[in-house]
């Protein structure tokens, strides 16, 4: 697990109808909207743990280099 000091791209990749509404719930707190869709957040505890609450709808993977986030929030 990592120290906190990097950054996770989480990718929403499967539909959560017909799961718990906890499970719906982190899935906007994770600030996805639309099916794959890919946000960027700082990898810290608690995100990884909505990560792994939600892993069965959601990819996650490390972010490598630098900050691409500037680019991702231009394309919406």
């Amino acid at each position: 697990m990592s120290d906190g000091t990097g950054r996770l791209r989480v990718t929403w990749t499967k539909s959560a109808i017909g799961y718990a509404g906890n499970q719906k719930r982190t899935i906007a707190a994770l600030g996805l909207k639309r099916l794959h869709q890919t946000v960027e957040h700082d990898d810290s505890p608690a995100i990884r743990g909505m990560v792994t609450t939600v892993a069965h709808l959601v990819r996650a993977e490390p972010v490598s280099g630098g900050t691409a986030a500037p680019a991702a929030e231009a394309a919406e």
